[in-house]
């Protein structure tokens, strides 16, 4: 749980239930995107705490394109926010249109929203522009006495930024997924346990690493979780955090004397 100020869940206990209620209402009356975005508007300012004066900027251009809203702090990009009407599913051809008005202005945060549902992207702009989802929430569905919950609003909070809460939760999506996890299963010391244990289930069996490995790979593990460029950047990261923690083992061990050592060393002869 993110240590939220307290002045900061008194804001939600005042204000999340009373917009749950102008969000169900608006859907109901299938709201078109210019009032939708009136209503995004007002929970950036009154839920999220940004000023509404100075701090949401509406329309921003971007290359002769527009992006309904950002969120500009001292001078700063902080959010590029796409709002489409209360009643259309967020759907991909939407989330584009976002990413590319991120990566053309190089905002590597961009919201995508209906007023109900609210997600949140990180843009890795490289040659090639990709993103992740880092958060996706039903507004209305929000229970306050969840501290997940309250993290989930904390992360597009004026206050959450500067406790980098979105970067910290940009870090476990890069950890937690089927790409990090396909990489560690095939590591070495993964490999190696399955290979010791498969070998005490039969006396004088013998199993090499390869064979485990070729396994995991063709039989065991999904494709898409082991070829192509996210697993490839996955399996890289998971062998550097390995080799950084062999590396550490072994330093540790180097500080540490023998104890044939330690017997070894001179006394100092007495007078």
């Amino acid at each position: 749980m993110a240590n939220i100020p307290q002045k900061v869940v008194d804001r939600y206990k005042a204000t999340v239930p009373k917009f749950q209620k102008v969000l169900v209402d608006a859907k109901k009356r299938d709201l078109n995107e210019a009032d939708t975005v009136t209503i995004v508007k007002d929970v950036l300012a009154d839920v999220f705490g940004y000023d509404k004066y100075t701090e949401i900027t509406g329309e921003y251009a971007i290359r002769s394109t527009y992006c309904d809203l950002a969120i500009k702090i001292e001078n700063k990009i902080q959010f590029l926010i796409e709002v489409k009407a209360i009643g259309l599913e967020l759907k991909e051809n939407h989330l584009r249109q976002a990413i590319e008005y991120g990566a053309n202005q190089g905002v590597p945060w961009v919201i995508l929203t209906n007023g109900v549902n609210w997600q949140l992207y990180k843009l890795r702009l490289d040659n090639k522009v990709n993103y992740d989802q880092v958060l996706s929430f039903d507004f209305t569905a929000i229970n306050l006495r969840l501290d997940d919950d309250k993290d989930r609003l904390f992360a597009l909070s004026k206050q959450g930024l500067a406790k980098s809460i979105r970067e910290n939760l940009y870090e476990r999506t890069q950890l937690v997924n089927r790409f990090a996890i396909a990489a560690l299963i095939q590591s070495e010391i993964v490999v190696d346990v399955i290979r010791r244990e498969l070998k005490r289930t039969a006396e004088n069996l013998k199993v090499e690493s390869d064979e485990v490995t070729a396994i995991l790979r063709n039989e065991v593990l999904k494709r898409d979780a082991i070829e192509g460029d996210e697993a490839t950047k996955a399996q890289a990261r998971i062998k550097r955090a390995s080799n950084k923690s062999l590396r550490t083992v072994k330093d540790k061990a180097d500080e540490t004397p023998s104890p044939a050592s330690a017997a070894q060393t001179p006394q100092t002869p007495s007078t």
